[in-house]
């Protein structure tokens, strides 16, 4: 029983194996090729990774070239913003600078003679001479002492700074460089001083009655070692204003105004300074003032009332001629169009009850054309304007008083 058991097994086995032969060829083939596929895939896989590495180190590549180009360039304007008078952090220094006009004091030092003191200055202190340096003729201050120079000016008379002027000269940075300006009151008592140093600008500068201003910058980036420097000043009324090659350190808007300055050196045993190109003018930067407050009121009235009414707007007693002093009034006007040039407005003349109706309509309306006209003249799109004369049919005020009448000859911008 056991064995033909077995062998029936064996059988089933046998015929099995046989019939199955095919199957399990064709599984083999089936197998080979998947692997062949799968292989060539893989190559494939490999081919476009090895492609996209490349693309990749590449980009890396390109990218750190360009970091590398940005890094140089921002070197290079880093360079060329401090030769233009940027700070290490690129925040812009103002340069406004404007040279007075009017010379009354100024001297480069042609025609002296090497080793003499120079003929224009007053010696205060210690002492000075012309010298030669770095291709200029310059003041030396000697070495080694503390030296003070004034120009001569009006006989030696210590008062001829004016109520606005600029102050220039060159001065060499050299090795622990050192200048001091004093602007000093005629009695010599109260000063201001600003001290130029290679690397540092301070300055301590008097306030009208007491106390004063006190600051410090740093300038090492806008000077240029070893060589030639231009320090300016600019004062107007109490405005005072201070530059190193053309770049504003100092702006302190209500220092004392002073009467004579003195150039001066500290005591330094290993250092030697010159000045140069020295110059003194009558005019420097214009003063700033706010002029908002007259141009808030037209602001205001057009918005509120839709029109803009001035009895400053002046002419010549029975003409259509504009008084000078009209100017300042339609410049305001001037620069309110122009900035808001959609803006259109009709300008209206209007005269007092003196004299009959015949003479002062065309009288108004010749003024409300000059008004315009004059507007034109500042600029003003005459596309926006429209001149109207009204004579004296709309007084504002009563006719019987001089005040009145005053009121009533005027002239009114209507918006449209």
């Amino acid at each position: 029983m056991k064995k033909t058991a077995l062998l029936a097994i064996i059988l089933v086995l046998a015929t099995a194996t046989a019939s199955g032969q095919s199957i399990l060829n064709r599984l083999k083939d089936r197998a080979k090729d998947a692997v062949e596929r799968n292989i060539g895939d893989k190559i494939e896989k490999g081919v476009d990774d090895l492609l996209s590495g490349k693309k990749k180190d590449k980009d890396k590549r390109n990218a750190a070239q360009e970091d590398q180009d940005t890094e140089e360039a921002a070197a290079v304007e880093q360079q060329d913003g401090q030769k233009k008078g940027k700070t290490a952090k690129g925040e812009e220094m103002k340069s406004d600078f404007v040279p007075g006009t009017v010379v009354i004091f100024e001297d480069d030092l042609t025609g002296e003679k090497m080793g003499e003191f120079p003929s224009k200055w007053d010696l205060i202190e210690n002492n000075a001479e012309v010298a030669r340096m770095n291709g200029k003729m310059a003041i030396k201050f000697e070495h080694g002492s503390s030296t003070s120079i004034t120009p001569l000016i009006k006989d030696g008379n210590k008062k001829y700074l004016p109520e606005v002027y600029t102050l220039e000269f060159d001065f060499f940075a050299g090795n622990n460089a050192c200048y001091n300006l004093y602007l000093r009151t005629e009695d010599n008592y109260v000063s201001s001083r600003i001290w130029v140093g290679l690397n540092n600008m301070s300055w301590s500068i008097a306030k009208p009655g007491e106390g004063e201003v006190e600051g410090n910058k740093d300038i090492d980036d806008i000077m240029d070692l070893n060589d030639w420097n231009h320090f300016a000043l600019s004062f107007n009324k109490r405005a005072l204003k201070a530059y190193v090659n053309g770049k504003r350190i100092i702006n302190v808007p209500n220092a004392r105004a002073m009467d004579w300055f003195t150039v001066d050196t500290e005591f330094w045993e290993d250092h030697v300074d010159y000045i140069t190109n020295i110059r003194l003018a009558k005019g420097a930067v214009d003063l700033y003032e706010r002029n908002e407050q007259s141009m808030t009121a037209i602001e205001k009235a057009i918005a509120e009332t839709g029109k803009f009414v001035t009895n400053n707007i002046l002419f010549e007693t029975g003409k259509a001629v504009l008084k000078p002093e009209s100017m300042e009034e339609i410049q305001k006007v001037a620069d309110y169009m122009k900035k808001n040039p959609q803006a259109r407005f009709e300008v209206q003349g209007h005269t007092d009850n003196q004299g009959s109706d015949k003479v002062n309509d065309p009288l108004s309306q010749q003024r409300a054309e000059a008004v315009v006209k004059a507007l034109e003249d500042l600029g003003v799109d005459p596309f926006n304007l429209r001149s109207v004369g009204k004579g004296s049919h709309e007084p504002v005020a009563d006719n019987k008083t001089d005040e009145g009448r005053a009121r009533n000859r005027r002239v009114e911008f209507i918006k449209k």
